[in-house]
């Protein structure tokens, strides 16, 4: 796994989650790793910004959270985002670990920042396959 390009794409909808499990992802990539981030306002971008940026990276890295609300929207936006990274990926046949929390309430997020750990780790280990 020689000097590999990563870009991390986090949905800001909710900073106090998006900043850790950024900083969880990034905690845990080799040194050897180039990592770049952008940052975007919700997890329903993160497709569109992967899409853009396909050709430039090795792989990405998805964060951000969804939180159920009182409509269907969740969801929706849960399964839509999901089906567009795994369909990028397999087109492009680039790894995309999926650190978009779906989550019942914000309590709960708060408790799954190694998400963000998780994520990164599934694409370093894709890298070695």
């Amino acid at each position: 796994m020689k000097n590999k390009k990563v870009l991390i794409v986090a949905a800001n909808y909710y900073p106090e989650i998006s900043q850790k499990l950024i900083k969880y992802a990034k905690k845990v990539l080799p040194t050897n790793i180039n990592c770049d981030e952008i940052i975007i306002p919700g997890v329903f971008e993160i497709p569109v910004v992967i899409s853009r940026n396909i050709e430039s990276y090795d792989g990405f890295i998805a964060l951000g959270c969804v939180i159920k609300g009182k409509t269907l929207h969740f969801e929706l936006i849960s399964r839509a985002v999901t089906y567009a990274i795994m369909k990028l990926s397999i087109t492009h046949k680039k790894p995309i670990g999926n650190g978009i929390l779906a989550c019942l309430n914000k309590k709960q997020a708060l408790k799954r920042f190694d998400k963000g750990a998780e994520a990164a780790i599934a694409v370093m280990q894709v890298f070695l396959k």
